[in-house]
């Protein structure tokens, strides 16, 4: 899996053998330029949510259920998971483990899937003392199974495991039947997923886990510095770029 925000970026992932998109909060940060995922609010999963449905991709499309659109009560996630699967979603993903049992329960009987999201939960960052790695201590390895056995009991069809150490994703993946997704939790779970604009060299801070495939930043830099070149030596427009009323 991967995220995508925009219809460019999933028109191009709909011609790739890719197995699934997620429309993540993650866009607060990489797009919209905020310093955390809590700030991003409904309304603007929606437009990126549609920009994304609106390039048809094959693909699996799970959109994420911004910060208390959720966790206030199991009405207020009914009604905001709905929402988002009559914008196109296929799935919502939401954060927590046993805690969120609920809701979740809830979302499910309306008849939309529901992804889980343990470990690092970004949503939770202040509670857990920031994005940090999980499963150090054992009480955290313990609840963190837990809570993938609580997710996987009230139907979630598969479990994102965030910035956990390996071997505690390993125990994480062992412990339940379903799909496990790897974002900084090592090779052990069933599929990984990673930012996109991790991915694609766009990020100013990429994590230690994302790998980047290719350096889009500095190649769109030059392509903007070739075309100030160009319009300054008067070599763009060129004849091509133009036309001319005949007369």
């Amino acid at each position: 899996m991967l995220t995508a925000y925009d219809y460019p970026i999933a028109k191009i992932i709909s011609q790739t053998s890719l197995d699934g998109i997620l429309v993540g909060d993650s866009l607060g940060m990489v797009v919209l330029g905020k310093e955390n995922t809590l700030k991003v609010t409904m309304k603007e999963m929606l437009i990126h949510l549609d920009a994304v449905v609106k390039a048809n991709p094959p693909q699996l499309v799970v959109a994420d259920m911004p910060f208390l659109s959720y966790e206030t009560s199991v009405k207020d996630g009914i009604r905001n998971a709905g929402i988002l699967a009559r914008h196109g979603a296929d799935a919502v993903k939401l954060e927590g483990g046993e805690e969120m049992v609920d809701v979740i329960k809830g979302i499910i009987r309306a008849g939309i899937p529901v992804m889980g999201h343990i470990g690092l939960t970004p949503q939770r960052f202040l509670r857990i003392g920031g994005f940090r790695i999980l499963g150090k201590r054992e009480k955290e390895e313990e609840q963190l199974i837990r809570d993938a056995k609580a997710l996987e009991e009230v139907g979630v069809f598969a479990i994102v495991i965030e910035n956990t150490y390996a071997d505690v994703a390993k125990k994480i993946t062992e412990s339940v039947s379903i799909p496990t997704i790897c974002i900084g939790a090592g090779p052990y779970c069933d599929g990984q997923i990673l930012v996109i604009h991790d991915l694609l060299g766009l990020s100013d801070f990429s994590p230690y886990f994302a790998k980047k495939y290719v350096d889009l930043k500095e190649i769109i830099r030059k392509a903007i510095e070739d075309y100030i070149i160009d319009v300054k030596e008067s070599k763009f427009p060129s004849r091509e770029n133009y036309k001319l009323k005949e007369s």
